[in-house]
């Protein structure tokens, strides 16, 4: 790799990780190394680009201004070196997946699995996230493809994966814990644990539709607090049922008597640009459930605008 594009590589990983260790960690370098490297860009453009603190490094107002610059640079070697990996059959690779915790955790590995099977050099960086920072990531090229709830709200180009149901959750002790399935204005009757992944929380329609307000007394974005929650008694919520395959607390789950959804996809900014390794992954992405066939994916990609 030429000499300046390590330069790069360094500036920008170092923006994007927030201290020079964690670039270090993903880029295979000494601390040391990566901040020399970033001292010697700044000598060169005779610029300040960090400032250097206790709490990480930041950008200054020169290096905000020379960051999206250095980050196309970046981008672009990685589509060429993709392309070069494409034709020596793939022996290298990094793919980058923005996700949120219940397909990291129930999707992932099983999908991972199977393409290591055919490609067993390509390595992978996940970013966990809620929905709003994976869109950001997305377009910003910080991931090469995402895993999103859709609608989107920007112009990208998604597919549709799975329509994922929303279960009530109840302490084991709830006095509709024995109900079939559980009545919508009960929902109101109990403090209201709301899971909020950084937009329009999940369940807001279902109240919307139903004329209902609940009484929201905690709210998160991170599914198992929410378990954690409940089970202390202290209220009931909605979760996915994705996230509820392995419920590593004692809680009830019940059916709706109104069913509900999300709709769970992957989008990513360009599949056409998208490295080679990237488009090869999404080929996979049939392989899900851990007890499902893998049959490759061949449907297209829309765009949602």
């Amino acid at each position: 790799m030429d000499m300046n594009l390590q330069k790069y590589m360094a500036f920008v990983k170092t923006v994007e990780s927030g201290s020079f260790t964690k670039a270090a960690e993903l880029l295979n370098y000494s601390q040391s190394g990566i901040s020399r490297m970033i001292h010697d860009l700044e000598k060169e453009w005779k610029v300040t680009l960090l400032e250097r603190g206790r709490g990480g490094v930041r950008l200054t107002s020169d290096g905000q201004q020379l960051l999206p610059y250095a980050q196309n640079v970046c981008r672009e070697y990685e589509k060429l070196q993709a392309q070069v990996d494409g034709i020596n059959g793939m022996q290298s690779g990094l793919i980058r997946i923005g996700t949120f915790s219940s397909v990291a955790s129930q999707w992932l590995p099983n999908i991972i699995r199977e393409f290591q099977k055919d490609y067993p050099n390509i390595d992978y960086e996940l970013l966990l996230g809620d929905y709003s920072e994976i869109e950001e990531w997305i377009w910003k090229g910080r991931v090469d493809c995402g895993f999103l709830r859709l609608p989107v709200h920007g112009e990208l180009e998604t597919e549709f994966l799975e329509q994922d149901r929303l279960l009530v959750v109840l302490p084991e002790n709830h006095r509709l814990a024995g109900c079939e399935k559980f009545p919508v204005n009960a929902l109101t009757e109990d403090p209201f644990m709301l899971l909020e992944k950084g937009a329009r929380a999940e369940v807001s329609d279902i109240f919307e539709k139903c004329g209902l307000t609940p009484k929201v007394h905690f709210t998160t974005w991170d599914d198992y607090a929410i378990m954690a929650m409940v089970e202390s008694g202290l209220g009931i919520s909605i979760l996915p049922e994705l996230i509820l395959k392995r419920v590593p607390y004692r809680i009830v789950v019940k059916e709706l008597e109104i069913p509900a959804y999300r709709s769970i996809g992957v989008a990513l900014r360009n599949k056409r640009s998208a490295p080679l390794a990237v488009k090869k992954f999404l080929d996979y992405l049939d392989y899900r459930a851990g007890t499902a066939a893998f049959f490759p994916r061949k449907t297209g990609i829309a765009v949602i605008r």
